[in-house]
C-alpha cells in the first residue's frame, strides 16, 4: 500500500515588540505582543476551519512560537510538542542588534543576495539552518503518513523550507515573506514536495492540490 502524503502547515509565530526592528534570534525572554496574540487566536480558528482537523502540534521552544502554539493547542484539542528543529536561525553576534545597525555592515549584502555564501559570526549558516529545518520536517512527516500537522516556527526557517520545496536556489530565498502568523503549507510524500500556499493570512480552506 502506498504510504499517503502528509500535509504540514508552518505557521510563523505572532508579533512581538521587536518585530521589523530588531534581530531576536534564540534569545530568551521575547513574548508575543497584544497584536501577536490576537493574530495568534485567529490563526487558531483559521486552521480549525479546515475539512482535515490536524492531528499534531509541533513548536520551537522559544516563548513567542510556544504562546502562538497555546490557541492552537486549545483550539485543536491536541498538546503542544516542542522540537528544537524548528527553531529560529542562530545569529550568534548579531543576536539582539537593531536591523538598521546591521544594514550597514558590508556583509548585509551577502545576507540578502548570497545567503548560501553566509554564515552568522559565532552562529549557523543559512545552509545549516535549511538543512536543519528540512530534515526535521521530513521527520515529522514520516510520524504521520497522510496526516495534517501543524508545525509553528520562525521566518527565515519557513522561508528556508518553501525554497527547498519549490526547487528555488537558497540565494533567492529573501524574496519569500513570511509574515507573522501567516501559513504556508507543503505536502510531502513518496512523489516529492508540493507547495499549497505561502504566507496567507486569510482562509485556508482551499489549501488542496488541483
Amino acid at each position: 500500500m502506498a504510504v499517503q502524503p502528509t500535509t504540514l502547515l508552518l505557521v510563523r509565530h505572532g508579533e512581538t515588540t521587536t518585530t521589523g526592528k530588531v534581530l531576536p534570534g534564540r534569545a530568551p525572554g521575547l513574548h508575543l505582543s497584544e497584536r501577536g496574540r490576537e493574530q495568534a487566536e485567529r490563526v487558531a480558528q483559521r486552521i480549525a476551519e479546515l475539512p482535515r482537523t490536524p492531528s499534531a502540534l509541533y513548536v520551537s521552544p522559544l516563548e513567542r512560537a510556544r504562546e502562538t502554539a497555546a490557541p492552537l493547542a486549545r483550539t485543536l484539542g491536541l498538546k503542544p510538542r516542542v522540537t528544537r528543529g524548528l527553531l529560529e536561525c542562530d545569529f550568534g553576534e548579531w543576536t539582539g542588534q537593531t536591523l538598521g545597525s546591521l544594514r550597514r555592515r558590508r556583509e548585509w549584502a551577502l545576507v540578502q543576495h548570497s545567503p548560501s555564501t553566509f554564515r552568522f559570526p559565532g552562529g549557523e549558516s543559512f545552509v545549516e539552518m535549511q538543512t536543519r529545518i528540512w530534515t526535521t520536517l521530513l521527520d515529522l512527516t514520516a510520524r504521520h503518513p497522510g496526516e495534517t500537522i501543524v508545525c509553528v516556527s520562525h521566518a527565515d526557517p519557513i522561508k528556508a523550507a518553501v525554497t527547498l520545496a519549490q526547487g528555488t536556489p537558497l540565494d533567492l530565498f529573501q524574496r519569500t515573506v513570511i509574515s507573522t502568523c501567516s501559513v504556508s503549507a507543503l505536502l510531502l510524500g513518496a512523489a516529492g514536495p508540493l507547495v499549497l500556499g505561502v504566507n496567507s493570512t486569510s482562509s485556508l480552506t482551499e489549501l488542496v492540490p488541483s
